[in-house]
């Protein structure tokens, strides 16, 4: 008995975690599994028979694939902004002492913290004062996604910053570098591993928002507003296509970039 409750207890860990891991890779499975489907009706929920028609034809419908440019699109200008802004504010708030620091800090959380309903009626309620009904669009669209992402961008990078050894920064100094090759040769590559994690969060907010974008989008039409909109009618193997091909692309670049971690450790 005890060596079967040890035993237990040795495992309940691993057990745990695959258990986890299960539950956060089967839904992805199901979505790479029926996007080979061929269903028998206009909705891509019970198995037919396996087919590459979805793979050979991903633009079936061309609304999708306007939806799809205009998402990445809208995804990759909120990444840069978002990230170059949010990198100064926690540059400014880490290093710097300044008049009301204490309520920024409180301020950037409240992104996080709002329901996201609330703050997409927020926004739509004051484009439509400021700029007009006619406004809702692309640009607002990017403000919104902006916004609420900067949050998170200087939390990151912040965190990252928290962590670096000062040390190493007094020590260029010692040696005569100026500011500017301090930051360029010790600060900016020890940050960069937060400045990149921050704009590829930035990125995935963007691209899977529906909430917010949907009430300052106007007449836009993002990916996630579209299968949105699509379970009313059909839900194409196309969508799964999509949703499987940007898996595998971000499997793809986590692999990437564990491979120098990897061959560092094998010569070490």
């Amino acid at each position: 008995m005890t060596k079967t409750f040890d035993w237990i207890k040795a495992h309940t860990l691993g057990f745990v975690a695959i258990l986890i891991f299960v539950f956060l890779i089967a839904p992805n499975a199901v979505m790479l599994l029926f996007s080979f489907n061929q269903p028998a009706n206009k909705y891509n929920f019970v198995w037919h028979k396996f087919s590459l028609n979805a793979w050979k034809n991903p633009c079936a419908s061309a609304d999708m694939c306007s939806s799809i440019k205009l998402s990445i699109t809208i995804a990759i200008i909120t990444m840069i902004l978002a990230t170059a802004l949010g990198t100064m504010v926690a540059f400014a708030m880490m290093r710097y002492r300044f008049q009301g620091r204490t309520f920024l800090n409180v301020l950037l959380f409240l992104p996080m913290a709002a329901p996201e309903v609330t703050m997409g009626i927020t926004l739509m309620t004051f484009f439509y004062n400021t700029t007009g009904s006619n406004s809702l669009g692309f640009d607002t669209i990017i403000i919104a996604h902006v916004m609420f992402s900067l949050s998170y961008v200087v939390v990151t990078v912040k965190a990252r910053l928290a962590g670096m050894d000062p040390t190493l920064e007094n020590a260029a100094a010692d040696l005569y570098a100026t500011p500017f090759q301090t930051f360029r040769r010790v600060t900016l590559p020890l940050v960069m591993p937060g400045i990149l994690a921050a704009a590829l969060l930035s990125f995935a907010l963007s691209i899977d928002d529906y909430i917010i974008t949907v009430l300052t989008a106007g007449n836009e039409v993002t990916f996630p507003m579209y299968v949105y909109s699509s379970f009313q009618h059909s839900v194409p193997a196309q969508i799964d296509v999509i949703g499987s091909t940007m898996l595998l692309i971000t499997l793809a670049g986590i692999t990437f970039a564990q491979v120098p971690q990897i061959i560092k450790t094998r010569k070490a």
